[in-house]
């Protein structure tokens, strides 16, 4: 059989080795132009590294944007909370300082009563038991002569002039005040002394 028959029987050896063994040699792939096929598949390759990081970069600013978007919205929300924390918290002082004021009136004849020695018997439990309650609630007493008279506090309901004090001065306490919160319910009605 001679080279020719052979070729044309149909059987046919192809060889994909890439290197020549014969001269060592890189060879080109079968039916490519040699580089530019290369350069073709490297160009592609760099295209398709090239959208890649596009949407990584466009992905990474997203992000940023949805991360900031949630600081902003529980920002809002901490100070939404603090908001109806101390609204809730004025609401509950403003209550309670009502409820007070309205029990001032029997706080004043229980010391009134004390002051004219009737506070005895079951009438002085009573009367003890109602202001320690007022006490560990919050209500504060406050006006005693010889304190300085301020009148965010005080009521002057009359004055007179001393030699003996170098500014206005409580000389005497016709009612006490009362304060709960920081806030005053009632001002203490005074007698003030000052100079001329």
């Amino acid at each position: 059989m001679s080279d020719q028959e052979y070729e044309q029987s149909g059987v046919r050896f192809t060889d994909k080795r890439r290197v020549d063994p014969e001269t060592n040699q890189v060879r080109q792939p079968a039916g490519s132009a040699g580089a530019p096929g290369l350069l073709d598949a490297l160009q592609e390759e760099s295209d398709e590294a090239t959208v890649l990081e596009v949407e990584v970069v466009e992905a990474q600013a997203k992000l940023s944007e949805l991360t900031n978007d949630l600081q902003r919205v529980h920002a809002e929300y901490a100070n939404y909370r603090r908001r109806v924390d101390r609204d809730r918290e004025l609401v509950r002082e403003t209550a309670i300082g009502g409820a007070l004021s309205e029990l001032l009136p029997i706080i004043d004849d229980v010391d009134r009563a004390r002051q004219h020695g009737e506070l005895d018997g079951a009438f002085k439990s009573v009367g003890e038991a109602l202001e320690s309650a007022v006490v560990r609630i919050g209500l504060e007493k406050f006006g005693a002569a010889g304190e300085s008279f301020d009148p965010n506090v005080h009521e002057a309901l009359t004055t007179e002039s001393r030699d003996d004090v170098s500014e206005p001065t409580v000389v005497s306490v016709y009612q006490s005040g009362y304060r709960f919160a920081g806030r005053v319910l009632r001002p203490a009605r005074v007698a003030v002394a000052g100079t001329d």
